[in-house]
């Protein structure tokens, strides 16, 4: 399973950005989509996730600014940043949970590679 995450960039203080990460491979079903970050010097953080059923929980520094979405047409999953700040400076990365064959039912996770947002003026 291979995540490819895009949309990462220069964006000045109280802008927006819509990261998005496409996922590809072998999935039978995908349980969560989530959006992790890592700041420099900091420990990498879960901003929010989304459930197959669509259900979203975001960290509290982003709730009303951050919103995630997907289309399980395209196994892909979205986070649109509104209101960006300094401290949104990280390089995101996505993560899926998801199982891959139908008769096995263990659940597994991958990751993306990263893409780096800076927030500056």
């Amino acid at each position: 399973v291979q995540l490819q995450a895009f949309g990462g960039g220069l964006v000045q203080p109280g802008g927006s950005l819509k990261l998005s990460c496409a996922v590809s491979g072998s999935i039978f079903s995908i349980y969560a989509m989530g959006w992790y970050r890592q700041a420099p010097g900091k420990q990498r953080e879960l901003v929010g996730h989304i459930t197959s059923s669509d259900t979203t929980t975001y960290r509290d520094s982003v709730k009303g600014r951050f919103t995630i979405s997907r289309d399980n047409a395209k196994n892909t999953v979205y986070l649109q940043m509104n209101t960006l700040k300094p401290e949104d400076t990280a390089v995101y990365y996505c993560n899926v949970i998801y199982r891959a064959l139908a008769h096995d039912a263990r659940t597994l996770d991958a990751w993306g590679q990263g893409t780096l947002v800076t927030v500056s003026s």
